[in-house]
């Protein structure tokens, strides 16, 4: 069984583009929806995901914080494609940037489409109280905020949010 022990914060300013080594387009949907989740009939989200030329199927585990279950397949960008068009809610559009900093290796997503404006960054960790270093570019931390989720943002997408929602 794969654990996965993610932290996310928001990115502040632009100097992570400078650091950023490599670029993967990615499109992703799920086939399940957040309150699906919420409702308590599901316990996973169920993602698909294209990124760059190769394809996911993902199944997370629901639980809030850093750590939950994750298992990835690959599967062929065809019928990811095809799953893709069967996703309920939106399709999320983004470009995932690779920064290293302090010895480890940050994503930053920059979100486009009816997410854009939206920027996220987020560190895997191998132990839930692992330190590590935050970049100058780190702003607040939202692990536990499930509305960056990429889940919710599938169904609530950030453009969609009121002023107030994005503070």
């Amino acid at each position: 069984m794969a654990i996965e022990i993610e932290r996310k914060f928001l990115v502040t300013g632009t100097a992570w583009r400078e650091a950023a080594h490599a670029v993967v387009p990615m499109a992703q949907g799920y086939l399940n929806d957040l309150a699906a989740l919420d409702a308590g009939g599901q316990k996973a989200s169920v993602r698909v995901r294209i990124q760059g030329d190769r394809a996911f199927l993902n199944l997370k585990s629901r639980e809030r914080g850093a750590s939950r279950q994750e298992f990835d397949y690959p599967i062929p960008v065809e019928d990811a494609r095809a799953l893709l068009a069967l996703c309920v809610g939106g399709v999320i559009d983004k470009r995932r940037h690779l920064v290293h900093h302090a010895g480890k290796l940050w994503e930053v997503d920059e979100f486009l489409g009816d997410n854009a404006g939206l920027v996220v960054a987020e560190i895997e960790l191998d132990h839930v109280d692992e330190s590590f270093a935050l970049p100058p570019w780190a702003g607040r931390e939202v692990t536990d905020d499930v509305r960056y989720y990429n889940l919710a943002l599938a169904s609530h997408p950030f453009a969609a949010w009121r002023q107030e929602e994005r503070g």
